[in-house]
């Protein structure tokens, strides 16, 4: 059962959310953040990321930088920028990337079923990026960015929230990457019927957004043991698609050396494990199949049968690309960890690669076939974790919209 409930959204006038929405704090470092707020004062980065208000060079996880994105947050809704709706209310969130749509329901997740597992997991979380969550989350009061959450569609849902758009949008606006947003207050008696059709929905998953809900987690505890009285820190905020209107780039790979080998040296120990041919098309066509740029050519991987295993982990091109090639041909134990590789969104291209291996501060790039949701349902139903940077989703939800306070 998935419990949604309306909330008291925080959120920007219509005239006033082409200015205030920004991209999530999470995609952007503090200097591109600091350059894309620049001339603006009403960029929801004052806010997601405060530090860009301080000098250059200043500690982001410092106690300054979370009151300094309280103090902004005031300040937007002393300036009107931001205001609180009156009654509790659930939103539609639609956005259009080329031919690609999806359409969500913007509501408040429960903190409980994320705890007993009713809201499935798929990834490990870094207890430094916790701590920062956490941080931010405590000090502003509220949620300021929200959690990506899928379930496995349902008509009747789809039915529900097409039905919300055909009234009135709240906004509507396409941002400086093209991506078109639009957003509905959903009515009263609507939002009972989506309410009580996914209570009839068995659970939900994290697509994106893992240390922001364990982070809601932690705080509610946090209050809990303060003694606090129980109020909406019992929820997140969250945007729930469903899965088949989803979209997963590649999550593509680079290199920084070969670990002392030859690039002849590295194909020939790939070709124990995978097919190999020389290509001039970058991206794989399919599963199990890897792109490779390397000494200036693209390489068509195609992994071999019974070089893995078919565990809904073990079946992941990911495990396939660190076990069969990363770690035997190159010495990387965990991608995790180490710092000679680095990874690429798969929004950026192909030719983002070349242009990284062709810059000589890599000596080799994968392009990866892109994970299913299938895959990442799969994996959260067996109660496993995918290895890091699996999955890119696009489009990456705006922040700014809709804010929930406690």
């Amino acid at each position: 059962m998935a419990t949604l409930k309306p909330f008291r959204g925080l959120r920007p006038p219509a005239a006033l959310v082409r200015s205030i929405a920004s991209p999530p704090y999470d995609v952007v470092t503090t200097q591109e953040a600091r350059a894309y707020a620049a001339g603006n004062e009403k960029c929801f980065f004052h806010v997601s990321r405060p530090e860009i208000g301080l000098p250059e060079g200043a500690d982001e996880h410092s106690e300054a930088v979370y009151q300094l994105g309280l103090k902004n947050l005031r300040r937007f809704e002393a300036e009107g920028w931001l205001r609180r709706d009156p009654t509790p209310r659930f939103y539609v969130y639609r956005q259009r990337m080329g031919g690609h749509v999806q359409s969500g329901l913007v509501a408040a997740a429960s903190v409980d079923e994320y705890d007993r597992g009713l809201i499935k997991k798929h990834e490990l979380t870094r207890p430094d990026k916790e701590d920062d969550r956490a941080r931010h989350i405590e000090v502003l009061g509220g949620n300021d960015e929200p959690v990506f959450l899928t379930y496995r569609a349902r008509g009747e849902i789809d039915s529900a929230i097409a039905e919300v758009a055909k009234g009135a949008a709240e906004y509507e606006f396409t941002a400086e990457d093209a991506i078109e947003h639009t957003f509905w207050i959903v009515p009263g008696s609507l939002g009972e019927r989506i309410e009580s059709l996914f209570r009839e929905t068995p659970m939900l998953y994290i697509a994106d957004g893992h240390h922001r809900s364990a982070a809601a987690s932690r705080v509610r505890r946090r209050y809990r043991d303060l003694g606090r009285p129980v109020g909406d820190e019992e929820r997140f905020l969250a945007v729930v698609f469903p899965h088949d209107q989803m979209q997963i780039l590649p999550y593509n790979r680079v290199v920084t050396d070969l670990g002392g080998r030859t690039p002849e040296a590295v194909l020939e120990t790939a070709r124990s494990t995978f097919e190999i041919e020389q290509t001039t098309i970058a991206n794989p066509p399919h599963r199990h199949e890897f792109g490779m740029f390397l000494a200036g050519n693209w390489y068509r991987l195609k992994a071999k049968r019974g070089s893995f295993n078919d565990s809904p982990v073990g079946a992941l091109d990911v495990t396939i690309l660190q076990n069969n090639l990363l770690g035997p041909a190159l010495g990387v134990g965990d991608q995790r960890t180490d710092k000679r590789v680095q990874f690429v969104g798969g929004i950026r291209g192909a030719g983002e690669l070349e242009r990284l291996v062709s810059s000589r501060s890599f000596q080799l790039a994968i392009a990866m076939y892109p994970t299913s949701l299938e895959e990442l349902m799969a994996i959260a139903d067996a109660g496993q974790t995918m290895p890091p940077k699996t999955t890119w989703f696009e489009p990456k939800l705006r922040s700014g919209l809709v804010l929930h306070p406690f």
